[in-house]
């Protein structure tokens, strides 16, 4: 059984030796790959002094997080390796990380992928402790803020793994596919969890797999990123893999949070980049839904396992749609 960890770099250069470092102290044993995407604060020199030892691959431009993270999923495919761990740059595991996710891993031949706890970066919240997807056609981190770290410390199933820290089968990456790269960055891993569960595979929850996270540490370099990532890719979610029985579930809820994201980004100041966000995902539409006869034709299971898969409520905290649902309801 081999391992690889594959971490994405775009000017990550004052946290990734942490990270490394903290791969380097794993107690099974792991081929270390970052997939250097087109950094220009000294990165790849940082790695090639320091770290010999890492695969480094570099890339001339930054292919995001889906294409980065890709180029890296490629790689330790064709060297044969039966398990594939993303974590971001901007994370450090515990030694037990890998260890532990490829036991959860273990349990059953169709876990296709092990989420682990993702703690913030000074150990006192709770990031993720998988992902979440409510019937508004909104993605969660599950856990996410809880001051209680043992709150979600069960193992079991769940809707998906979060892309910063989580373990790959590699045939399951071989069945479905790797990350839709139109994607760039964010709610790619959410696609893929749509794709994985229906074509039969499942996701699970290893809650002694313990990394910690400095959340933002990289997109939040890039003024109105989330905004345009956020309106392009939610849609796309929905349009490729929500069953036909639950778009009309789905479909009118996420209208409803897409529009209220939509003039809120306006209203700070965001118009411009939300309207490009709105436009691009307008126009691959056609691909997308292109996409979606393929993994519609894939399908493996049934509607009610779908609906098991959702959240029948908004996502935690969403309180500006809680009071638009409101007043919807009374007109």
């Amino acid at each position: 059984m081999s391992v690889a960890v594959v971490i994405p770099n775009w000017n990550g250069c004052d946290d990734l030796p942490a990270c490394l470092d903290s791969l380097r102290s794993q107690t099974v044993p792991v081929e270390i790959v970052v997939v250097e995407n087109g950094s220009t604060d000294g990165s790849a020199e940082m790695l090639r002094a320091s770290y010999p030892d890492v695969t480094v691959l570099a890339q001339p431009v930054n292919l995001g997080f889906a294409g980065g993270v890709n180029v890296g999923l490629r790689y330790a495919l064709h060297r044969g390796h039966d398990h594939i761990a993303l974590l971001n740059n901007d994370a450090i595991a515990e030694p037990i990380w890998v260890e532990r996710l490829l036991g959860e891993m273990s349990r059953d031949a169709r876990v296709g992928m092990v989420a682990s706890k993702f703690l913030t970066i000074d150990g006192t919240r709770i990031d993720s402790t998988g992902e979440c997807y409510s019937i508004w056609g909104l993605p969660f981190p599950r856990g996410r803020g809880e001051q209680r770290l043992d709150a979600y410390d069960e193992e079991g199933e769940l809707f998906g793994a979060s892309g910063g820290s989580t373990l790959y089968r590699a045939d399951m990456l071989r069945d479905v596919g790797l990350f839709d790269e139109d994607f760039f960055a964010y709610f790619e891993d959410i696609d893929l969890s749509w794709r994985a569960h229906l074509r039969g595979w499942r996701v699970r929850l290893a809650p002694t797999a313990v990394a910690y996270h400095r959340i933002g540490a990289t997109s939040g370099r890039i003024p109105g990123f989330t905004t345009y990532q956020t309106l392009k890719n939610l849609i796309w979610v929905v349009a490729k893999n929500v069953p036909r029985r639950y778009l009309a579930t789905i479909a009118p809820r996420l209208a409803l949070a897409y529009t209220l994201t939509f003039w809120r980004a306006v209203l700070h100041g965001k118009g411009v980049i939300a309207v490009k966000g709105v436009v691009v995902a307008a126009v691959k539409m056609p691909t997308k839904i292109r996409e979606r006869r393929v993994i519609q034709r894939g399908r493996r299971i049934d509607d009610d396992a779908v609906r098991s898969l959702l959240v029948w409520d908004l996502p935690p905290g969403s309180s500006n749609l809680r009071r638009l649902r409101a007043l919807v309801r009374r007109t």
